[in-house]
């Protein structure tokens, strides 16, 4: 939990201090609602898969399948959205470290877009097997 120093009136994180039970849960919720409204507004990809997600939702609302297989289905759209907060967690760590060009920067940046893209093929091979 963040905590005021009285000497410096800067903030710092003291771990003595994280709560605990229902507060822990409300709070947790809060930031990752924070975290979601950031990704809609600042990522145009997380845009375009979350409305990927919703016409799926839809598709398979009205597609006759057994529910498991709807749940796959689902399920490896959110996994496309899962890569993605964590491809974007990278390159805004990345970001805030340093703008200067490095490397292992590009590497960092390159290795969670090809996640990504691996969610993708996977999502996809799920979904064009299933449509066959």
């Amino acid at each position: 939990m963040r905590v005021i120093d009285e000497a410096t009136s800067k903030m710092h994180f003291d771990p003595k201090a994280k709560p605990k039970g229902m507060l822990r849960i409300v709070l947790a919720m809060k930031n990752s609602v924070r975290a979601i409204s950031w990704l809609v507004k600042n990522e145009s990809a997380f845009r375009q898969e979350l409305i990927l997600l919703i016409l799926a939702a839809g598709v398979l609302a009205f597609w006759s399948i057994p529910y498991m297989e709807k749940t796959i289905l689902l399920s490896s759209i959110l996994f496309v959205l899962f890569a993605e907060i964590i491809n974007t967690a990278i390159e805004v760590t990345i970001d805030r470290i340093g703008k200067e060009i490095h490397p292992l920067s590009g590497l960092a940046k390159d290795l969670g877009s090809a996640a990504v893209l691996v969610t993708i093929a996977i999502s996809s091979l799920l979904w064009c097997k299933r449509s066959i």
